[in-house]
């Protein structure tokens, strides 16, 4: 049987064009993609690139208090919305432009319309065309969702925060998670008055007890008003503000409410279940391995199958389906040990076991070391940093290394590759420190603080 395509991809986020640029450009495929969207997808037009831009403006507001401190006679001012967003539209624009280029250039064939999946090889667009080809791949996300609740129809998400018109005075941000931490410390850095809900003990669960007791610590001190145990019961409009009753038995008013609960697969309405594609208990696709699904000739990556929703999984996903199915190599994908950086402020590196996971395991010794950088002790300030090592007793091997500090992204992409390799603990000690950094701390630390 011959096909349209020997590949349609359904998606144009950064695992859906990976794969199909691989497939095409250097595999010799015939590609076709669909994307209802602005190509690119969360990460560079929803996530990570607008986010971290916004980190960075939000930065600055910190550094004239420091500058003063050395010497400098500047004096501080406020954020120009209007200029930063604007700058930002335009890069956003500038990016989804190398996507679509990076297909056209390597010949995949891109549709701007939604598609749906007819038969396990055949797919329908939106304007009702329809394509065959031999092998599908659904790359097409996901979506924050906000739950029910008397008023939720006010709330914002991180989709719209983008795109405010101006800059709030006030911000309430609902959530514990690593989007809406990064938001409250991105929004308080722009001079608004930010407020955080969590309904649970601690913000980031998940993670590191100590690393994200020593985040909130900060992310107090820095100005944000961070309620745990706290949730929404009921929000109304009152003129231009939001009216937040909230479970602690407060009544507060704000410009914008963003909730940053929890995302949802873009999986509903393609068609899949009338195929047998399993969906799993959030809606997610459910793959295999190497992500296939139980139809053979589809596949999923990517958020859509809720495995670890961060973009170079996704983009590794899409490299090992090309192998997979267009190199004749059958490569499963590797989600052990994924480093990652939270950008709240302070920032926050990890990679491996928490204490609390590495404890459950096996005995384990703990490293750890809190201390005021120099950069900041010297401007007079009480921010403190940590680094931690988790290592097992059995085999002196680094399970797990976290780092909440400045840069502690860039410092964690490095201790990854040490603690995917196996390191010991005796490799971490047999390396010479660079002075005076704040990472030479993670091969100086001789005595552990405690065994579990």
């Amino acid at each position: 049987m011959s096909f349209d395509y020997d590949l349609f991809v359904i998606g144009g986020g950064s695992g859906g064009v990976r794969a199909a640029r691989v497939a095409a450009g250097e595999n010799g495929a015939k590609v076709g993609l669909a994307e209802e969207d602005r190509y690119g997808g969360t990460c560079v037009i929803r996530g990570c690139v607008p986010k971290k831009l916004m980190v960075f403006a939000s930065e600055f507001s910190g550094m004239v208090g420091d500058a003063q401190a050395y010497g400098w006679d500047i004096q501080a001012g406020a954020l120009n919305w209007d200029t930063f967003h604007g700058k930002l539209v335009t890069e956003l624009d500038r990016l989804e432009g190398i996507y679509r280029n990076i297909l056209k250039n390597n010949g995949v064939e891109s549709s701007d319309q939604r598609a749906t999946v007819v038969d396990p090889h055949t797919v329908e667009l939106a304007d009702g065309t329809r394509k065959t080809a031999k092998h599908i791949l659904i790359a097409t996300g996901g979506r924050p969702v906000v739950p029910e609740f008397p008023g939720s129809d006010l709330a914002i998400t991180s989709n719209e925060i983008f795109h405010l018109e101006k800059l709030p005075q006030s911000i309430l941000i609902v959530g514990g998670g690593y989007i809406a931490s990064e938001f409250a410390g991105i929004m308080n850095g722009m001079g608004v008055k930010t407020t955080q809900f969590y309904r649970g003990a601690q913000i980031l669960r998940g993670f590191d007890e100590e690393a994200r007791g020593l985040i909130c610590e900060e992310m107090r001190q820095n100005g944000i008003d961070v309620r745990l145990g706290t949730n929404v019961l009921e929000m109304t409009k009152e003129g231009d503000k939001i009216r937040v009753k909230a479970t602690d038995g407060t009544e507060d008013q704000f410009d914008v409410v963003m909730y940053a609960t929890g995302r949802a697969p873009n999986a509903d309405n393609l068609g899949l279940e009338a195929l047998g594609v399993e969906r799993g208990r959030k809606g997610e696709i459910v793959v295999d391995e190497y992500s296939q699904t139980g139809v053979p000739s589809i596949y999923a990556i990517g958020d859509v199958t809720d495995r670890v929703n961060l973009t170079p999984v996704a983009i590794r996903e899409g490299m090992a389906f090309v192998e997979t199915v267009f190199k004749g190599n059958p490569t499963p994908v590797d989600h052990e040990l994924i480093p990652t950086a939270i950008f709240t402020q302070p920032e926050f590196g990890t990679v491996g076991l928490s204490e609390e996971e590495g404890a459950a395991q096996e005995p384990i010794e703990v490293y750890a070391t809190s201390f005021k950088p120099m950069q900041k002790a010297f401007a007079g300030g009480t921010q403190r940093v940590l680094m931690k090592l988790i290592v097992s007793q059995a085999t002196r091997k680094v399970l797990g290394c976290h780092i909440v500090a400045p840069g502690a992204g860039e410092m964690i992409q490095l201790a990854g590759i040490a603690v995917k390799m196996g390191a010991t603990k005796e490799d971490f000690d047999r390396t010479v420190a660079v002075h005076p950094v704040m990472a030479e701390e993670l091969v100086t630390m001789r005595q552990p603080v405690r065994t579990a």
